[in-house]
């Protein structure tokens, strides 16, 4: 009887993990999802947008967000209408008239800068740590060891809530140059 339920306990801990890990990315794919997508560009171009004017975006605390333009978007499929449009987080402060190939998610457009890499990269980091981390130490009961050593993955989880930033950071700058450079 004890080894049923150990055997069944092992189960629904794989299952668990399994779970956990199907939550936490549809979270990322409902949340920052699309929008990292279309800033990584996944996918085809959607259109241009022909700047109108540039300004220093902000998020709700008053800091800055890097440089956000509008402009009239003009989508690449044939019978689209153009309509105006929001390039959230653009590489540089564009001059009224120029025209930037887009991807849009969510009724804004984005294209690779370092600023929209570190605005959608920290959070999809910080969402998906937890989930990682319960996941770990699920399949770690998946494979025998007691529920109750699971402090190691608690403190991989505050290490990685720590690290996301600071890695984004890293990214940021790395995106940054190599558009300045290329």
């Amino acid at each position: 009887m004890r080894a049923a339920v150990r055997v069944l306990g092992r189960w629904a801990a794989g299952v668990g993990a399994v779970v956990s890990l199907g939550v936490g990315g549809w979270l990322v794919w409902l949340l920052p999802g699309p929008a990292l997508a279309a800033v990584l560009g996944f996918g085809p171009v959607d259109g241009v947008v022909a700047i109108s004017e540039c300004h220093e975006g902000q998020d709700l605390d008053g800091g800055s967000t890097g440089t956000w333009c509008s402009g009239a978007f003009t989508p690449r499929g044939a019978g689209e209408a153009s309509r105006r449009m929001l390039l959230v987080s653009a590489a540089e402060e564009y001059k009224p008239g120029a025209v930037v190939e887009v991807r849009t998610a969510g009724g804004r457009a984005y294209e690779l800068s370092g600023m929209a890499v570190f605005d959608l990269g920290v959070p999809t980091g910080l969402l998906i740590v937890p989930f990682l981390a319960v996941s770990g130490w699920l399949v770690s009961c998946a494979r025998g060891a007691s529920p109750g050593d699971g402090e190691g993955y608690v403190f991989a989880a505050l290490f990685g809530l720590v690290a996301v930033p600071a890695l984004g950071l890293v990214a940021a700058i790395l995106v940054g140059s190599a558009i300045a450079v290329f």
